[in-house]
């Protein structure tokens, strides 16, 4: 009966891990989409000048008007889904939302779990800090505690590299993190350059500024994996609306420097 009962676990294992793999193989999120008439994008809205509210409380920034031109594009009604850098990943495998354009970078811990767009953005991740705040490099933050989104891009870049002496203060968020800054609770962070200017934008007397940059990381649309009609259909759009400029236009009105060659990070 032993032997009998171990079977029949393993069979039935192997018969949920089929029912699934069934389940994730006939998966169409564009054919769910264009049925229901409204796209789910997960969108981070505390991460100026890519995701914010304005004082009506409206979504705005460069990654709510990319979601925004997707959505028309696409000929659906879009639904914000507010997230931030954490749960990410969460909503998006959860099906809380249809996919992710929340300056969400590519990186091989992620492309295990999810699958990404080619590139529509960059961002040139820095270490910021006041003025009087006597960073130069990496070995000058010995000694400082420097604020980051926990388990997002600055947190996976900064913490190999610092200094053993350096402390690494991670937050939800990036509001959070700002709140850090601006109420003197660390000594810098680590960010996008376009966030770390539009936080000394915010809060000009910390006298906030970009004391050395550590790499450039393009960022993607977020998909489930297993999703090729979807994936085909922004690849395409990702493409075309790069080649016209249009992704590039609204990276300038919103974060105001000129969209990153995204050349650099074409597959070779």
């Amino acid at each position: 009966m032993k032997t009998l009962s171990n079977f029949t676990k393993k069979a039935a294992a192997v018969m949920l891990g089929l029912a699934c793999f069934a389940q994730v193989a006939h998966a169409d999120t564009l054919a769910d989409i264009k049925a229901r008439k409204k796209v789910l994008i997960a969108v981070d809205l505390g991460a100026p000048p890519f995701g914010m509210t304005n004082a009506k409380l409206e979504p705005q920034g460069s990654d709510v008007e990319t979601a925004r031109a997707l959505a028309k594009d696409l000929g659906v009604e879009l639904e914000i889904v507010q997230v931030t850098g954490p749960n990410r990943v969460p909503f998006l495998m959860t099906g809380k939302a249809d996919m992710v354009i929340a300056t969400f970078s590519i990186t091989p811990e992620r492309a295990k779990v999810i699958s990404f767009t080619h590139p529509y953005g960059a961002s040139q991740f820095v270490v910021a800090a006041p003025k009087g705040t006597a960073i130069k490099s990496l070995a000058d933050l010995n000694g400082k505690r420097i604020a980051v989104v926990r388990g997002n891009m600055q947190d996976s870049l900064l913490t190999p590299l610092a200094p053993k002496g350096a402390t690494i203060v991670r937050f939800d968020d990036d509001a959070t993190v700002t709140a850090a800054v601006v109420s003197g609770q660390v000594d810098g962070l680590c960010t996008p350059n376009a966030l770390a200017a539009a936080i000394a934008r915010q809060n000009p007397s910390k006298g906030l500024e970009t004391k050395f940059a550590i790499k450039d990381i393009p960022y993607a649309i977020g998909i489930r994996q297993n999703e090729p009609e979807l994936q085909k259909w922004l690849n395409t759009w990702v493409d075309t609306n790069t080649k016209n400029g249009r992704l590039g236009q609204i990276y300038q009105q919103w974060v105001g420097t000129p969209m990153p060659d995204l050349a650099q990070f074409a597959a070779k």
